[in-house]
């Protein structure tokens, strides 16, 4: 009888991480055990959790970042072909459509003199454009906010499904390692009782 101490206490180990996984998902009648209440966790602490991943999301997203990034003049340039084509088109097209006495004044010399004088003014104004939007966005978007409603939205059991799917190894692993840690204190124990005889 003695023998199956080690068999027992691997089971206990391997059986307590697979229980307290359990736990952490699915939530429970809270069962009053002396000092400690088994509750599920994650669906009890969701708003925290998803506060705390919020407020950590919002620090590695800088608005200054972005603004630094959307004004820079290479990039700024490399929408000038896009703006040209588009200046080209609107002049050709819709403005002779719109307003045909134009047509007869306007000329290829006059067009390509719009369309430079146009664009060159596009080059001072989308920096502007691009900080006065940024500047309305920062206002009115809180990243925080934004992460920690959507993670206190998403249904337990889909980050338990994630979980498992992301982490399966790592978890059969840690029940494992509970089931080794459980024989080898089995196996201490066993060693007690038979050294003691």
């Amino acid at each position: 009888m003695l023998y199956l101490i080690p068999l027992l206490t691997a089971f206990t180990g391997w059986f307590v991480n697979r229980a307290a996984l359990w736990l952490l998902f699915h939530p429970v009648k809270p069962l009053r055990l002396g000092l400690f209440t088994l509750q599920g966790a994650f669906p009890k602490r969701q708003p925290q959790i998803a506060e705390a991943i919020g407020k950590a999301v919002a620090q590695f997203f800088s608005f200054s970042d972005i603004r630094t990034k959307l004004t820079d003049p290479e990039k700024i340039s490399a929408l000038k072909p896009v703006v040209e084509e588009h200046l080209d088109h609107f002049l050709r097209n819709k403005l002779p459509q719109s307003m045909p006495m134009i047509a007869m004044f306007i000329g290829d010399s006059t067009i390509n003199q719009i369309k430079t004088t146009l664009a060159a003014e596009l080059d001072l104004l989308f920096p502007k454009l691009i900080g006065q939007f940024l500047d309305k966005a920062e206002a009115d978007l809180n990243p925080a906010a934004l992460v920690s409603s959507k993670i206190a939205g998403i249904a337990s059991e889909k980050v338990e499904a994630a979980l498992r799917e992301k982490m399966g190894g790592a978890l059969t692993a840690m029940s494992l390692l509970g089931a080794a840690i459980g024989l080898l204190i089995g196996l201490v124990q066993l060693w007690i009782v038979v050294s003691a005889k």
